[in-house]
């Protein structure tokens, strides 16, 4: 019986690892390749054989989710599950806007893990029983003539800074985190103002901390 081959893309050696190890505890499954920067997955994708991709959000000062696009692009044809840190009530619609067939967070136990891998196998898409209520009551629970708001047409990095700012991190923390310089944080802190139409930083960091206020219940 042929082998379903994975690629795993994750900057954390330690969870890549761990991942590789539930993966090929079924004699089904086998990782062909592993990444923990952007540009391996690039090189992986283009040069290796997979039938599914597992992917975390955060790759060092790059998103997953720009690979996520790249890999639409290329290999269409290979589904992608997310498997992040990252709280789900916050990135699962953005990841799943980008391409991917699933979100599962990186704390769940393995039977969740390999429940979330059976089924983007199977063609279906995987969220968890608290993302589904809560897509669900987005979804029906808005008027219909509703459109985005301004904080979903935030590109993925203008979307990060946001959501930092919303947790309390100066500019100096950011640009730590994101290993980019305070200056760029100051652009993106003056994109995310015009964008989101706020006049000052201080009601920028209000709108931020709302936000996350309003995705944590």
């Amino acid at each position: 019986m042929r082998q379903i081959s994975f690629l795993v893309v994750d900057d954390h050696p330690v969870f890549r690892q761990g991942i590789v190890a539930l993966v090929q505890s079924d004699p089904r499954y086998r990782v062909s390749a592993e990444a923990g920067s952007m540009d391996e997955a690039l090189d992986a994708m283009r040069h290796v054989e997979a039938d599914i991709a597992l992917v975390d959000i955060s790759l060092y000062d790059k998103s997953g989710l720009d690979f996520i696009r790249m890999l639409r692009v290329e290999r269409p044809q290979v589904p992608v599950l997310i498997i992040s840190m990252h709280d789900e009530l916050v990135y699962t619609s953005r990841a799943l806007k980008a391409g991917a067939r699933g979100y599962v967070m990186k704390h769940e136990d393995a039977s969740v893990i390999r429940e979330a891998i059976a089924t983007v196998l199977a063609g279906h898409v995987y969220v968890s029983e608290k993302m589904r209520l809560h897509l669900l009551d987005n979804m029906y629970g808005q008027p219909s003539d509703e459109t985005d708001s301004p904080i979903d047409r935030l590109s993925d990095r203008e979307f990060e800074v946001f959501k930092l700012f919303g947790l309390g991190y100066g500019a100096k923390e950011i640009s730590q985190v994101m290993n980019v310089s305070t200056k760029t944080v100051s652009a993106y802190r003056d994109r995310l103002r015009q964008k989101l139409n706020v006049s000052t930083a201080a009601e920028l960091r209000k709108l931020a901390a709302t936000w996350m206020i309003d995705r944590s219940r």
